[in-house]
């Protein structure tokens, strides 16, 4: 059977072209699992001054390699924890995407990014708020 679509493992770095700022510290990882699962949280409106339940589904972590990935956002750099990034096990550890590996999710090529004075926390930023380049090529078909 052909595969028709890319799943997130295919665009895995090997962990050791890893910086080791992006793996997740073990002390970290209850943290992690807390802002990704699902929550029931009753809360007041500061504005009405009403109750309201706030709700969250539950977000894969770490992510299916095995899938597609997530759509990515603008927050997904950085090491601050967030829902929305993306969290892989590779090697029996936990890391957050490289920027490479976000470029390659959108289709560009390797180190699109890279230039003189751009972070990898910018990088990232301009991944999330870039367009898939497969969805623009088949929009002009």
């Amino acid at each position: 059977m052909t595969k028709k679509y890319q799943v997130l493992g295919d665009v895995l770095l090997p962990n050791d072209t890893i910086p080791e700022s992006f793996f997740i510290p073990p002390e970290e990882f209850s943290k992690w699992a807390y802002v990704k699962g699902a929550k029931t949280i009753h809360r007041i409106s500061k504005k009405t001054g009403k109750s309201y339940t706030y709700k969250e589904g539950k977000i894969p972590f770490p992510d299916h390699k095995e899938m597609p990935s997530r759509t990515m956002l603008t927050r997904e750099g950085g090491k601050h924890i967030a829902r929305e990034k993306h969290v892989v096990l590779q090697n029996e550890q936990c890391r957050r995407l490289h920027p490479v590996e976000l470029e390659r999710l959108n289709g560009f090529p390797d180190d699109f990014t890279k230039c003189k004075g751009v972070t990898d926390c910018q990088r990232a930023f301009f991944m999330g708020n870039a367009l898939v380049i497969g969805v623009v090529e088949k929009l002009s078909q």
